[in-house]
């Protein structure tokens, strides 16, 4: 039984959806998602005495949604999962995100070493802090192409295209990013490009997104809207700004699981092959034949195996 209700952490409520009793396992999710899609490990992490939480991060779902851009850059939705800890009765958790959700569980980590005691990711390894701010980095990379975190810099603009019509928009952005879609029959766009009018609309999605799975996201996100998710593009500088002088390298046991039909692993192929270096302690390093970016949907067992498997481990 998955239960929800909102509570207060760094000077916000989050709602969080929870089962089990037991040590601590927060599951963060990404853009554009909510607690849901960690629906299908709920039931095992709840059976193997874990308490399972997965919140709708700042600016989703029931969440709150600070007005403020800046509101969004990592430091601040760190602060909320670590603040989270202490609001569920825990001194400590374990830490997993998928997608945005990723990066902050490695932060969470990295910069709260006392609170996090094993930390996990899937679909986004590990990367330092740069010598160089994010924008500047992306503007270089992707001079003369379309590159969709570039065209969420401006706001009003992806919040327009996106909520024009939520159902349509979300099947062809799960529909691109899945291990249905084949990513080589993509033509690259131009600078001015949009991020949806080029992808076709999918006539039916794979079996890891019900139609009914589709009604809940596409209401959450009619409700809510998509200020608050893209917000968290439009921090890469500022956070990049707030983590000067970040550790290299995390200590904790760690583990990570991606689709290898996933995109983000084919941009992040670099980041990947460093991984065991950055990460020490990795316990877990595994890619899941065949599923593309949304990991825990499209590969539950998959995913619930090797999780289940890490936590055996760090016990």
């Amino acid at each position: 039984m998955i239960n929800t209700r909102r509570i207060a952490t760094n000077g916000i409520e989050l709602n969080i959806a929870e089962a089990g009793e037991g040590p601590l396992v927060l599951m963060l999710h990404g853009f554009p998602e909510s607690w849901y899609s960690w629906r299908h490990q709920f039931k095992p992490l709840a059976n193997a005495g874990y308490k399972a939480v997965a919140p709708d991060m700042r600016g989703y779902g029931e969440s709150d949604k600070p007005n403020d851009i800046t509101a969004y850059n990592q430091v601040e939705v760190v602060n909320d999962i670590i603040g989270l800890i202490a609001a569920l009765g825990y001194e400590t958790a374990i830490v997993i995100g998928h997608d945005w959700g990723a990066p902050t569980a490695w932060s969470c980590a990295l910069h709260h070493p006392d609170k996090v005691t094993a930390v996990g990711a899937l679909s986004v390894p590990f990367t330092p802090r740069g010598d160089v701010a994010p924008l500047a980095q992306m503007q270089k990379m992707f001079e003369g192409m379309f590159f969709y975190q570039l065209y969420f810099q401006e706001p009003g603009v992806a919040e327009a295209e996106l909520e024009a019509d939520v159902r349509v928009s979300l099947k062809k952005f799960y529909h691109m990013a899945s291990g249905d879609f084949d990513l080589t029959t993509l033509t690259p766009q131009g600078p001015d490009s949009d991020l949806l009018s080029a992808l076709p609309e999918p006539e039916k999605m794979g079996a890891w997104c019900s139609n009914a799975d589709l009604a809940f996201y596409t209401a959450e996100f009619e409700r809510s809207g998509f200020r608050g998710p893209v917000n968290y593009y439009r921090n890469h500088d500022l956070t990049w700004q707030k983590t000067a002088g970040a550790p290299n390298t995390i200590s904790q046991p760690a583990m990570f699981m991606a689709g290898d039909k996933d995109g983000v692993i084919m941009m992040a192929a670099e980041a990947l092959q460093a991984l065991p270096e950055r990460v020490p302690n990795l316990l877990l390093n595994e890619l899941i034949p065949g599923a593309g970016h949304w990991t825990q949907q499209e590969a539950p067992e998959a995913v619930n195996r090797g999780i289940l498997k890490f936590l055996e481990a760090v016990k």
